[in-house]
């Protein structure tokens, strides 16, 4: 997936294969979605030469969870802009998601597990920080998780220049934010409504604030910043 993945777990009684097993998922995933890759199915998908409906179960999935993000969305999360198809603003995060799912399921009492910078949380206590897309090697805010499941997306052009555009007109998102996290229980949704928000430039707040449940913290191209954050207890969010 042209990143890098890192995996830190917690428990005694982790079957040892369980890491391994992660890896060659990612590694698979990879090999299945990867746009990069002419023999992948996505771009045979692309090319026309495999229909979804043949394609493996996983691929299917993905299918259909971004056609959800694109209702959900009202079309700013699409895998098809511009007449062409490509799902991997969803995949890294619901790759990542299952992983970590597993790990929990081969005995594991805590999982971090970080794709790219977007970090799927099991157990706690665990700390992540959000890097300032205007000042390297500062950080803009801190996400403190002290139970349960929690995922960590910033979507922004810091890292690899202006790569997410507004799906209606194929061209960079007008009054585009510097960078945006999305705090929420799964990845997969982190993920893609930090991608869907980042493309509705000064659309993004209103709408992050209609979802439920869901933390946000954005810097804009100015240096400001802003934040969105639900009446619900179970992570913190801090800007040094």
């Amino acid at each position: 997936m042209g990143t890098v993945f890192s995996i830190t777990v917690r428990g005694t009684d982790v079957d040892p294969r369980a890491l391994g097993e992660a890896e060659a998922w990612l590694r698979h995933v990879d090999a299945v979605f990867s746009s990069y890759r002419e023999d992948s199915a996505v771009s045979r998908i692309a090319r026309g030469e495999l229909a979804p409906q043949d394609c493996a179960p996983e691929v299917r999935e993905v299918l259909r969870r971004c056609e959800r993000a694109r209702e959900h969305t009202g079309g700013w999360f699409t895998a098809g802009h511009s007449g062409g198809f490509d799902p991997s603003g969803l995949v890294k995060g619901w790759a990542v998601e299952r992983a970590a799912e597993e790990l929990l399921a081969a005995g594991a009492t805590g999982v971090c597990l970080n794709g790219g910078g977007d970090v799927q949380l099991h157990g706690g206590p665990w700390r992540v920080g959000v890097a300032h897309p205007l000042r390297p090697g500062r950080v803009a805010a801190v996400v403190e998780s002290r139970q349960g499941a929690l995922a960590v997306a910033t979507s922004g052009p810091a890292e690899r220049g202006c790569h997410i555009v507004d799906p209606h007109t194929g061209q960079a998102p007008v009054g585009g934010l510097a960078s945006l996290t999305v705090v929420h229980e799964g990845l997969t949704d982190a993920d893609t409504w930090a991608t869907a928000a980042y493309a509705m430039g000064p659309g993004a707040r209103a709408w992050l604030e209609a979802q439920p449940g869901v933390t946000a913290f954005a810097v804009t191209a100015a240096g400001d910043t802003w934040s969105v954050t639900p009446d619900e207890d179970g992570e913190d969010v801090t800007a040094p």
